[in-house]
């Protein structure tokens, strides 16, 4: 597995918190702060997933 791999599912998970968090607390910075994070996650783990994809394909 990929290290942007990693870090995507990683960021994607702390986005969904911030998220989380700024919608309990009235937060809406916060809120767009996960948003935005998630996106980038999913960003970063499509890449991770596509250089395994890639690394598999040339063994």
């Amino acid at each position: 597995m990929s290290r942007e791999r990693i870090e995507g599912a990683t960021q994607k998970a702390v986005g969904a918190a911030k998220q989380t968090v700024g919608k309990a607390l009235g937060n809406e910075k916060l809120q767009a702060e996960g948003i935005a994070d998630k996106i980038v996650g999913s960003a970063k783990e499509t890449i991770g997933k596509a250089k395994d994809a890639l690394h598999k394909a040339t063994r």
